[in-house]
């Protein structure tokens, strides 16, 4: 009788201790995911769209045109705006 119960305890105790392990190592794994799936979430969320630029008054038109061009460029080396929506905008500007 002594037998058994030394092979049942170790079988507890070998099933508890894999029990833990797997435990952890899920838990662990959640929180990877969850950090991946937030760093991929903040660059589209840091991102919002560009405002549509007002439009030009009729007298101070190239002044203007030049102050929407340095926004513009301003938004692009920020990272706000990618090489296609400032040409976009910038074709928008000139005409």
């Amino acid at each position: 009788m002594p037998g058994l119960i030394r092979g049942v305890a170790r079988t507890a105790v070998v099933a508890g201790t894999a029990t833990a392990v797997s435990n952890r190592v899920s838990r662990r794994q959640a929180g990877r995911w969850a950090q991946q799936d937030d760093q991929q979430q903040q660059p589209q969320a840091a991102a919002p769209a560009p405002a549509p630029t007002p439009p030009a008054p009729p007298g101070d038109d190239m002044s203007n045109k030049i102050d929407q061009l340095k926004q513009l460029g301003d938004l692009k080396a920020q990272g706000v705006l990618t090489e296609e929506e400032f040409a976009a905008e910038k074709r928008k500007i000139l005409g």
